[in-house]
């Protein structure tokens, strides 16, 4: 790279300390510094010519400090056609592999599983846990998704810090995060376990909800105004989630336009004024974002995206800011109806005045295991699954036709 090529001379060193010096923001330029441990066992391995932290992306790779015994199955609910798979890999996994496999409850009573009778005494052996009751975090060493994109979202939910790494067959109906195919499983899933796998490090949205009043739901005066909660500190409650697509800020149900403030490390930047608001990380640049109207943005860029939904402007187009910032967002005071905010399509909710969203990257990356690398199998999913740029080729000039 450029880095590497001129690393010793007198500009670089200034541009590295005009990046790397301190600020009174406390903030890196590129984000957060994220955690390259996966899991109890995996950790990417590192690039001694990695520069400014920043990594050639054909060039991460992933290793394993202690080889893994067990392994986190995720299956895409109330799916007939992923049975036989399912249970093809489980079988594959404990009595080829030896390893402890980690199965949602709720997978396992579907009657289509439970009422296997060959297949039962293979379930015995399984570790169960349901969401949001049970902390596997520290008992995982990787994840197999079964499904479609929807299964990748689901198993980053389940953990709110270090993730395992993640490997994704694709079952499901888009495919852009799962760039495995399930003919070859056995050949693939021993590779992983070998080790030395190419990663790309998908990054997260780390946001906090701040609710002012729980209980209690907004007051609306005699002209239909809704009035602010109170500034009881006592009956503020705060939430946290990971999101590796997108935070949506949304009107609801309301037939008024949304009116929400966007502020940017405490400035107000804006107020959005339409259907809503889409804050994504680059990896959900590709989904509702992009559907709105974004621009597609490669998981390794450091970035935040944020994109409005139908605004009531023609000037106000998407925009793309450094993923060290702090975002918040909060309602209007003159808003004539309240928000909705949900985190990756789930946890939906209701945002009144007072309350509060805070965005920003967060230190806990997803681990996604590429079928080849980053870069590949980013172009081959934009190809494939977007039909990116498809067009009838024009046809060539022949000597006859220049002549005219």
């Amino acid at each position: 790279s450029l880095f590497l090529l001129c690393k010793n001379s007198s500009r670089l060193k200034a541009v590295f300390f005009f990046f790397c010096r301190g600020s009174l923001r406390n903030q890196s330029l590129h984000g957060p510094s994220p955690v390259t441990t996966f899991g109890p066992k995996a950790c990417m391995l590192q690039n001694p010519h990695a520069v400014m932290h920043i990594q050639d992306p054909a060039s991460q790779r992933l290793t394993w400090n202690k080889p893994p015994k067990s392994v986190l199955v995720i299956k895409k609910i109330r799916d007939a056609s992923l049975l036989e798979p399912f249970k093809e890999l489980c079988m594959f996994l404990t009595e080829v592999k030896n390893l402890i496999v980690y199965v949602e409850k709720k997978v396992l009573e579907d009657p289509a599983i439970s009422g296997d009778e060959n297949f039962g005494a293979i379930t015995k052996k399984f570790c169960t846990f349901r969401e949001d009751l049970d902390d596997i975090s520290n008992r995982v060493d990787f994840i197999i998704c079964l499904g479609g994109d929807g299964t990748l979202l689901y198993a980053s939910s389940l953990f709110q810090e270090s993730v395992p790494p993640v490997m994704a067959f694709h079952l499901g109906s888009l495919g852009f995060l799962t760039p495995f195919k399930f003919d070859t499983y056995q050949s693939q899933v021993t590779q992983i376990i070998e080790g030395n796998a190419a990663i790309v490090l998908r990054s997260r949205l780390r946001v906090r909800v701040l609710k002012e009043n729980w209980e209690k739901k907004a007051r609306v005066d005699e002209k239909g105004i809704i009035l602010t909660n109170g500034d009881n500190e006592s009956s503020r409650k705060a939430m946290q989630y990971q999101v590796l697509n997108e935070v949506v800020v949304d009107r609801g149900p309301s037939s008024y336009l949304s009116n929400v403030d966007l502020f940017l490390d405490g400035h107000l930047i804006t107020t959005v004024q339409g259907d809503g608001v889409i804050v994504s990380t680059p990896t959900g640049s590709t989904a509702y974002a992009v559907a709105a109207g974004a621009s597609m943005i490669h998981p390794n860029v450091p970035a935040i995206m944020i994109t409005p939904i139908c605004p009531h402007s023609l000037s106000f187009r998407p925009i793309v800011v450094p993923a060290g910032v702090e975002l918040k967002i909060m309602l209007s005071r003159d808003a004539r109806n309240t928000a909705w905010v949900s985190f990756d399509g789930r946890k939906r909710q209701e945002i009144c005045h007072g309350d509060s969203i805070t965005i920003t990257t967060s230190c806990f990356p997803v681990p996604s295991i590429c079928f080849r690398d980053p870069v590949n199998d980013w172009f081959e999913s934009l190809a494939q699954c977007l039909h990116w740029n498809v067009r009838k080729k024009q046809n060539y000039l022949s000597s006859e036709d220049e002549e005219f």
